[in-house]
C-alpha cells in the first residue's frame, strides 16, 4: 500500500498488515531476547527468563513503524506524533526557533502562537513525522533533564531537539522533540537542507516522551485537549483558521 493514492470516495486499497520494526529498535529487541535466552538456557532460571522474553516482545513493539495514510490537503498541518494532546497554550516559541541563528534564514519571529503538546506513552508509536512538506531549516539539540514529559516545564528543562521546516510558500512550522522520564535519547533522521514530504519520518524518541508543535500566528488547533492523535494522519490545524471547537469527554 505504501505510496498508493487513496481518497474519501473509496479509491485505492486497504488491508491490515503487521507493522515493521524500525532498524533503530531491532538491536534493542535482539539484546533483550539474548538476555532472556541466557537466563532460560544457560542458568535455567525460568522464573526470570520467561518474563524477560515477554519483555523483549514489548521492546520490539515499542519500535514498530506502521504505514500511515497522509492527508494531502493544502494548508493542513498534520500531527508529528502519536499520543495524547496534553496541553494547548498560547506561548512565545523557544529562542532556538524564534531568533536569528546567523544562517540568514529567519525563524518563527516574535509574538505568541498556539503550542500543541502531544504526550507519547510507552504504548504509542515513537516515530515522529513532518507536519508539513518543505525544507528543514534548523535542527538544534539541547541537553537537559528528564522530568515528566507531561509537565509544562518539560518544554524548557528536558533534553530536547528543535526542528524548523519551511514550506515552499514561506510558511514555517517549528516543533520540538522532548525526552521524558524514561526516554534518554532523541534520534534524528534529517538534517538542515533536507527536503521532506508531509508525513515523512524525521526521527524518534526512545521510551516515552513528548512533541510540542508551534502553529503559525493566527491559527487555532483543530484538535481538543485530551484527544488522541496519530502521526502523519491527524490534522492538527489549517493555516489561518481560527474558531472555537468544544468537546465533551465521555
Amino acid at each position: 500500500m505504501a505510496g498508493d493514492l487513496v481518497d474519501n470516495r473509496g479509491r485505492g486499497e486497504a488491508g491490515w498488515v503487521w507493522p515493521p520494526i524500525h532498524p533503530e529498535g531491532r538491536k534493542f529487541g535482539l539484546i533483550a531476547v539474548a538476555i532472556a535466552l541466557t537466563f532460560l538456557l544457560i542458568f535455567d532460571l525460568d522464573w526470570l527468563g520467561w518474563p524477560l522474553l515477554f519483555l523483549s516482545l514489548g521492546v520490539f513493539a515499542f519500535f514498530r513503524d506502521p504505514e500511515r495514510v497522509v492527508p494531502q490537503v493544502e494548508g493542513a498541518i498534520v500531527s508529528p506524533a502519536d499520543g495524547l494532546v496534553s496541553l494547548i497554550r498560547q506561548v512565545e516559541p523557544p529562542a532556538e526557533l524564534r531568533l536569528d541563528d546567523g544562517s540568514g534564514i529567519a525563524g518563527l519571529g516574535d509574538g505568541p502562537v498556539t503550542r500543541v503538546s502531544i504526550f507519547m506513552s510507552v504504548f504509542d508509536v515513537h516515530i515522529n513525522r513532518a507536519p508539513i512538506a518543505g525544507t528543514v531549516r534548523r535542527v538544534v539539540y539541547i541537553p537537559g533533564k528528564f522530568v515528566n514529559a507531561d509537565l509544562d516545564k518539560a518544554s524548557e528543562d528536558n533534553e530536547r531537539q528543535h526542528l524548523l521546516i519551511e514550506r515552499a510558500d514561506g510558511m514555517k512550522i517549528g516543533f520540538t522533540q522532548i525526552a521524558g522520564l524514561v526516554a534518554r535519547r532523541i534520534v534524528p533522521f534529517v538534517k538542515p537542507g533536507d527536503t521532506l514530504g508531509v508525513g515523512q519520518r524525521v526521527g524518534l524518541i526512545r521510551f516515552g516522551s513528548r512533541v510540542d508543535v508551534y502553529l503559525p500566528q493566527g491559527t487555532d488547533a483543530r484538535v481538543l485537549l485530551g484527544q488522541k492523535v496519530i502521526a502523519g494522519e491527524t490534522i492538527l490545524a489549517e493555516k489561518g483558521e481560527q474558531r472555537l471547537i468544544e468537546g465533551v469527554a465521555q
